[in-house]
């Protein structure tokens, strides 16, 4: 085995996997720890706010997919051409940003999401997609691979010019460098032990340290806007818990007037009469939804009740199912 994979270890080879490219790969996902260490084997990484994308490449065919099988290539047109430019055929992970203030903002982000093709590049907000593993590739499956050799062959397959970059990193040093990302605003990092597989589920492998509370929750209700406000008051949010919906508080900041008017119109549209809460919820002028969309949300802490304290809005998410939404434990 030559050509690309001609400096990975012999003993690593043997843990590459012959096999065809496949139509879906079910994305490794971080645990969230209050644990802040710096650790040998182990590399630190930007959490970025932005959106997880996979990248399919077969021949010079390209397919972007959130990390619930949704197609967003119409929404990052130029990150598919920079794709279709690539002489290999891959599977890579990674994620969409845009930067606002020098970090990553994912309230920036939703000008673009939901627009398509010559739309999304007319909002005048650039996107990068930055490329942290590799699953597949020339016909070898990886995941098997550790997660050092991954990297390697990552950086050696794709043509790293903007708007594709590669994800830096800092290695044993995690905890200065997380405290370096709180200090510039950013999300936090993300730990990652380079000897892990790369599974399809949510791993201690890999570790999120949070600068910042933030999670998915699913949007159950809306308040009637009170004074000026146009649209609505306030979002009525909440996540499952046994397979019933739980009641988390109401999120009433962080819109802006377009926010408010087109998020009103999508929440009218899914209307119902009960509350699909299964808690009781003690808001006079509370409309309900049918629990469908999922809203990301920054606050400061969980209160004793399971209730969130200071919450504020962030955007619409369209890579997570509603009943997928659990309440993130440290």
């Amino acid at each position: 085995m030559e050509g690309i994979f001609k400096d990975i270890p012999e003993e690593a080879k043997g843990k590459l996997k012959e096999a065809k490219e496949p139509d879906w790969v079910d994305p490794m996902l971080a645990t969230l720890t209050e644990e802040r260490f710096s650790r040998e084997g182990w590399i630190y990484e930007p959490k970025y706010d932005g959106e997880r994308v996979l990248t399919y490449k077969l021949g010079k065919d390209v397919s972007l997919k959130s990390r619930n099988e949704k197609e967003l290539g119409g929404g990052y047109p130029e990150i598919v051409k920079a794709m279709e430019r690539q002489e290999h055929e891959f599977i890579a992970d990674g994620e969409v940003v845009a930067f606002a203030d020098g970090r990553t903002s994912f309230e920036e982000l939703q000008k673009r999401i939901g627009l398509h093709d010559i739309r999304a590049t007319e909002q005048g907000v650039p996107v990068f997609y930055y490329l942290f593993d590799l699953v597949y590739l020339d016909g070898y499956d990886l995941r098997n691979l550790e997660l050092r050799y991954r990297k390697v062959l990552l950086k050696k397959a794709i043509k790293f010019e903007d708007p594709l970059r590669f994800t830096p990193h800092v290695e044993k040093e995690g905890v200065p460098f997380y405290k370096e990302m709180c200090a510039k605003g950013w999300e936090g990092a993300i730990a990652k032990d380079l000897s892990s597989d790369y599974v399809g589920t949510r791993s201690r492998n890999w570790l999120k340290f949070k600068c910042v509370e933030e999670q998915e929750l699913v949007i159950g209700g809306f308040t009637d806007p009170q004074g000026s406000r146009i649209g609505f008051g306030a979002l009525l949010v909440g996540y499952y818990n046994d397979g019933i919906l739980r009641y988390a508080g109401k999120v009433g900041t962080g819109y802006d007037n377009e926010t408010l008017e087109n998020l009103s119109y999508e929440l009218k549209s899914i209307e119902m009469k009960q509350s699909p809460f299964n808690d009781d919820v003690d808001e006079n002028d509370a409309h309900w939804v049918k629990p469908k969309l999922v809203a990301e949300i920054g606050f400061t802490e969980w209160t004793k009740t399971g209730k969130l304290r200071h919450p504020r809005f962030k955007g619409l998410r369209r890579d997570k199912s509603a009943r997928e939404v659990l309440r993130e434990h440290k």
